[in-house]
């Protein structure tokens, strides 16, 4: 298919038929890669840290294993027609530099790293690294954007007030963000929650603060397609970040995480649900959570990738071609 010249001038991933797939750039989707995010639509970006854990670590070889398992990602969405590559400026900025001894610098550097995305108006999708890194995105985007909504997957609610004493931990990052007033709280979905707990209040919480808690088990053996009308409708066109724990998965799925817990989402909810933000005025996302020496086939590796292209499919501004 001819490409006008506004698509020639798009970056592009670089294609299993002109370098084999396991050579090549070591970047997401081997696109190319860049220092800073400036004159991108959208970056690809690592937070590679699992300081943050409460149990088994290895998260902060996540980004690097999902680069890898991406290489064979196509650009064109067959399912949904997406073309994001044909559509917006796409390029792979690296890693920021946390601090591997100080969680809580390593807090404030990821601040400060997404304060600067932004500033340059292009919108972040970031490979984890635990799920503490969403809490200082999301005080980059309340900046921007005042309070966001938020479409969160997960099998945990992450509102513990503290854990071993500490305000801020993969367990705690939506706990903060309520207090700080980063998120609307009528117009968050958590969805994919499941396992035992330390009292009630670990669901109930948040839905005293608003949230929709969707658990588990109100998904088993269903389609994913009408709650997620219910979610565009709801947040409408509201700024909206998307945040995806791996572990939200059932471990048959994806075992490489640090928490799991059985009778979780299938893959095909997954996509369901991240197809289902296509209409939102999605304006960042992460794939958290992802510990590769707890799955050495790099399967959960390779569902995160795949998940990641499927919210680059779904950002506004995408063009759509034939199919879906």
């Amino acid at each position: 298919m001819a490409k006008d010249n506004k698509t020639k001038n798009l970056n592009q991933p670089l294609g299993g038929n002109d370098m084999p797939r396991f050579a090549g750039p070591a970047t997401m989707m081997r696109l190319p890669a860049r220092e800073t995010a400036e004159g991108l639509d959208v970056c690809f970006v690592g937070v590679p840290m699992d300081i943050g854990v409460s149990h088994r670590s290895g998260t902060r070889f996540g980004p690097r294993q999902i680069r890898a398992e991406s290489s064979m990602i196509r650009p064109y969405n067959m399912a949904t027609g997406a073309a994001p590559f044909d559509s917006l400026q796409v390029a792979d900025i690296g890693d920021v530099a946390t601090n591997t001894f100080d969680l809580k610098n390593s807090v404030e550097l990821i601040e400060k790293a997404f304060d600067g995305i932004l500033s340059l108006g292009c919108l972040p999708l970031t490979l984890g690294g635990d799920h503490t890194l969403t809490l200082p995105i999301l005080r980059s985007m309340a900046k921007k954007h005042g309070p966001v909504a938020l479409v969160h997957i997960d099998a945990h609610a992450d509102i513990n007030d503290e854990m071993f004493g500490e305000k801020i931990a993969h367990g705690t990052p939506f706990r903060r963000a309520v207090e700080e007033g980063l998120l609307d709280c009528n117009k968050v979905y958590q969805i994919g929650l499941r396992g035992s707990g330390y009292s009630p209040e670990d669901f109930e919480w948040p839905r005293r603060q608003g949230f929709r808690v969707v658990t588990a088990e109100e998904c088993w053996w269903k389609s994913m397609t009408p709650l997620m009308q219910e979610v565009r409708e709801t947040i409408g066109d509201h700024p909206v970040y998307v945040t995806y724990d791996i572990d939200s998965l059932d471990p048959a799925f994806a075992p490489g995480t640090g928490t799991v817990e059985v009778g979780g989402l299938n893959t095909w909810q997954a996509l369901e649900i991240v197809r289902g933000c296509r209409g939102l005025n999605i304006v960042g996302g992460d794939l958290v959570e992802v510990s590769p020496p707890y799955d050495t086939s790099g399967n959960t590796a390779l569902i995160a990738a795949n998940l990641l292209y499927e919210m680059l499919c779904v950002l506004p501004g995408v063009k759509y071609g034939g199919a879906g």
